[in-house]
Protein backbone atom coordinates (compact mmCIF):
# COMPACT_ATOMS: atom_id res chain seq x y z
CA UNK A 1 0.00 0.00 0.00
CA UNK A 2 0.85 3.61 -0.88
CA UNK A 3 2.22 6.02 1.51
CA UNK A 4 -0.67 9.42 0.90
CA UNK A 5 1.43 12.35 -0.18
CA UNK A 6 2.42 14.79 2.37
CA UNK A 7 -0.15 17.58 2.41
CA UNK A 8 0.67 21.26 1.18
CA UNK A 9 3.15 23.36 4.00
CA UNK A 10 0.04 25.49 4.58
CA UNK A 11 -2.18 23.02 5.98
CA UNK A 12 1.11 21.06 7.69
CA UNK A 13 1.70 25.01 9.44
CA UNK A 14 -2.21 25.01 10.45
CA UNK A 15 -1.81 21.39 11.72
CA UNK A 16 1.32 21.83 13.77
CA UNK A 17 0.02 25.39 15.43
CA UNK A 18 -3.41 23.86 16.19
CA UNK A 19 -1.43 20.92 17.86
CA UNK A 20 1.16 23.37 19.55
CA UNK A 21 3.93 21.57 18.08
CA UNK A 22 5.53 24.31 16.33
CA UNK A 23 8.47 24.16 19.32
CA UNK A 24 9.71 20.29 17.85
CA UNK A 25 12.00 20.46 15.73
CA UNK A 26 11.05 17.15 13.78
CA UNK A 27 8.15 19.40 12.78
CA UNK A 28 10.69 22.19 11.46
CA UNK A 29 12.11 19.17 9.48
CA UNK A 30 8.71 17.95 7.98
CA UNK A 31 7.73 21.62 6.84
CA UNK A 32 11.47 22.12 5.64
CA UNK A 33 11.16 19.31 3.46
CA UNK A 34 7.36 19.94 2.75
CA UNK A 35 8.74 23.35 1.32
CA UNK A 36 11.73 21.77 -0.82
CA UNK A 37 9.38 18.97 -2.12
CA UNK A 38 6.85 22.22 -3.30
CA UNK A 39 9.91 24.26 -4.95
CA UNK A 40 11.24 21.51 -6.57
CA UNK A 41 9.98 22.17 -10.17
CA UNK A 42 11.54 25.51 -9.73
CA UNK A 43 14.88 24.08 -9.08
CA UNK A 44 17.49 22.22 -10.93
CA UNK A 45 18.40 18.85 -10.26
CA UNK A 46 21.74 20.03 -8.29
CA UNK A 47 20.20 22.39 -6.18
CA UNK A 48 17.50 20.30 -5.16
CA UNK A 49 20.11 17.55 -4.10
CA UNK A 50 21.52 19.95 -2.16
CA UNK A 51 18.75 21.19 -0.30
CA UNK A 52 17.49 17.45 0.16
CA UNK A 53 21.51 17.03 1.49
CA UNK A 54 21.39 20.03 3.75
CA UNK A 55 18.17 19.21 5.31
CA UNK A 56 19.26 15.20 6.04
CA UNK A 57 22.69 16.90 7.62
CA UNK A 58 20.75 18.89 10.09
CA UNK A 59 18.17 16.51 10.67
CA UNK A 60 21.19 14.00 12.01
CA UNK A 61 22.27 17.20 13.87
CA UNK A 62 19.21 16.80 16.04
CA UNK A 63 20.44 13.44 17.33
CA UNK A 64 18.19 10.28 18.49
CA UNK A 65 14.75 11.95 18.91
CA UNK A 66 13.37 9.60 16.68
CA UNK A 67 14.53 6.48 17.99
CA UNK A 68 11.85 4.03 18.48
CA UNK A 69 9.63 6.47 16.70
CA UNK A 70 11.11 5.67 12.85
CA UNK A 71 7.59 5.21 11.34
CA UNK A 72 6.60 8.39 12.64
CA UNK A 73 9.33 10.17 11.45
CA UNK A 74 10.46 8.80 8.13
CA UNK A 75 7.06 6.89 7.11
CA UNK A 76 4.90 9.48 7.47
CA UNK A 77 2.86 7.81 9.73
CA UNK A 78 2.22 10.44 12.24
CA UNK A 79 0.35 9.51 15.27
CA UNK A 80 -0.65 12.37 17.54
CA UNK A 81 0.02 11.85 21.53
CA UNK A 82 -3.08 11.45 23.07
CA UNK A 83 -2.35 14.38 25.06
CA UNK A 84 -1.81 17.41 23.80
CA UNK A 85 -0.04 19.41 25.52
CA UNK A 86 1.81 17.13 27.86
CA UNK A 87 4.19 18.59 31.02
CA UNK A 88 7.74 18.76 30.64
CA UNK A 89 9.32 15.40 31.55
CA UNK A 90 6.58 13.69 31.66
CA UNK A 91 6.68 10.08 29.99
CA UNK A 92 4.25 11.63 27.06
CA UNK A 93 6.82 14.42 27.11
CA UNK A 94 8.93 13.79 23.42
Amino acid sequence: MATPPLPPSEDLARYFEARGELAKPWTWQLMRLAKIREAKDTMDSQEYLERIQEAHADLMRLGEFWKGREEEVFGGRYQPASVIEPLPGSPEDR
